[in-house]
């Protein structure tokens, strides 16, 4: 018998730590910070809502209508078809996702230890050297990404109810409670005003069609969808959920951590004069930085560290999940074992990432490092792909009566809801995705 989410809540509260993680906490303000500031949030805010929503519902149809994890999922819907290349491309994407998602784990977890130790913040600690030397170490990044994948494979090899609801259930509201105890400290700088309308006040000038292109993917990337590890999670929801109101929470969930993650971070930076288009470093460079001139700044790091901690083992489950769940489906292997493996073999993978800004720092792939070169293909080209090909599998190929079984089951919505939703995914969601990667191209 296959495991079930034992809450409502609990289902809610995972898929939306599966959504908010390094794309709410980490990659949303440097990418804000280096693509126009507001214009680019309220770029994002559009994608997510207009585009995201819809897909993060479809993905909650399809894993729920099938019951089955993202692979078997379109091959139960569509036998006999080659549907099944998006769970497949899924599984590949959310691989070379957390091969190089958990590098920025094991760095976080590396501050983490060291803030709580009181051992980062000192009056003469030159924060971009110390960046430079935690990452520039071969020693401590391998350490630090081993480290990291361990205690997220004791907690996913635990399984559903035991492990990814248990820790979602702690994790995700101490995630906001941090988040807001650091907000009302960073709105309160001398020269906040400046940062607050660098983020609140949209000047579409600054944005660049590469840029819009950005901001969708980082839409996707937040959400979590386009890998279709939304599918998984919902496969194992009961009938009584509502899919577009747990869609709705989610959604909403995630552009309210990323405002929270705009306020607590851009007032900071210009107070303290620091530049926002700082890139990947800056919350490692800039934030430490800053809390070293606030009374109990080490206390404000490590709380931000914990919460910037937690919010990653949540996203990290997610991935780790869509792996383990494909590779135990229909067998008797021991879910604990695939864990293990999983962690190991993403350990593997992860090497050349960690090694970037080390001994591969020199080896590019077309002028990126291997880190980069891997962010950029999971995010500008990957997810958009699977968020494209699942709008196709919706318009195209999924039964529409189990759609709409689906969609409806657990809610009061109508059948004009369903319609709605339906033809936004058959027509708006694939168009637009097509649009703004050719626009990103220079084709338009």
């Amino acid at each position: 018998m296959r495991e079930q989410w034992s809450t409502k809540i609990g289902f809610i509260l995972s898929s939306a730590g599966a959504a908010i993680g390094l794309g709410a906490i980490w990659k949303f303000p440097y990418m804000t910070g280096m693509n126009g500031g507001g214009a680019f949030f309220l770029l994002f805010i559009a994608f997510t809502l207009i585009i995201g929503l819809p897909l993060l519902i479809a993905e909650f149809v399809i894993g729920r209508g099938a019951q089955q994890e993202a692979i078997s999922a379109y091959k139960k819907l569509a036998p006999g078809s080659g549907w099944s290349i998006i769970g497949r491309w899924g599984a590949i994407g959310a691989f070379i996702l957390l091969s190089f998602y958990s590098v920025v784990g094991g760095w976080v977890l590396i501050y983490t230890v060291m803030s709580v130790t009181g051992s980062i913040i000192h009056p003469d600690t030159d924060y971009e050297n110390l960046f430079g030397t935690i990452t520039g170490s071969p020693l401590i990044a391998l350490s630090g990404l081993g480290l990291f994948l361990a205690i997220s494979v004791v907690i996913i090899s635990l399984g559903v109810k035991d492990g990814i609801e248990r820790a979602s259930k702690v994790m995700m509201p101490l995630l906001f409670i941090f988040f807001i105890i650091l907000v009302i400290r960073s709105v309160t700088f001398e020269g906040a005003a400046e940062g607050l309308a660098f983020f609140l006040q949209p000047d579409f000038s600054q944005i660049t069609a590469e840029g819009v292109l950005y901001a969708l993917g980082q839409s996707f990337f937040a959400l979590a969808v386009g890998f279709s590890v939304m599918v998984t999670y919902s496969s194992y929801l009961e009938k009584n959920v509502s899919l577009p109101f747990s869609a709705a929470s989610v959604s909403i969930m995630n552009i309210f951590v990323s405002l929270l993650a705009g306020l607590a971070i851009f007032p900071v930076v210009f107070s303290f004069g620091f530049e926002p288009a700082k890139g990947p470093g800056l919350l490692f460079m800039v934030l430490p930085a800053a809390f070293a001139q606030m009374p109990m700044g080490e206390v404000f790091l490590s709380l931000f560290l914990l919460l910037f901690l937690f919010a990653i083992f949540t996203s990290v489950f997610s991935m780790l999940e869509i792996i383990t769940a494909a590779m135990t489906a229909g067998t008797n292997r021991s879910r604990t074992k695939v864990a293990w493996l999983t962690g190991l073999i993403v350990f593997i993978a992860g090497i050349p990432a960690a090694l970037s800004a080390n001994v591969l720092a020199d080896f590019t792939i077309f002028g990126l490092t291997v880190f980069d070169a891997s962010d950029f293909l999971v995010s500008n080209i990957m997810l958009p792909g699977g968020c494209f090909l699942i709008a196709l599998f919706i318009g195209l190929r999924m039964n529409r009566n189990l759609m709409k079984k689906e969609f409806l089951s657990g809610s009061n919505l109508s059948a004009s809801n369903f319609q709605i939703w339906f033809q936004i995914m058959r027509w708006l969601t694939p168009v637009t995705i097509l649009i703004v990667f050719l626009y990103s191209l220079g084709f338009i």
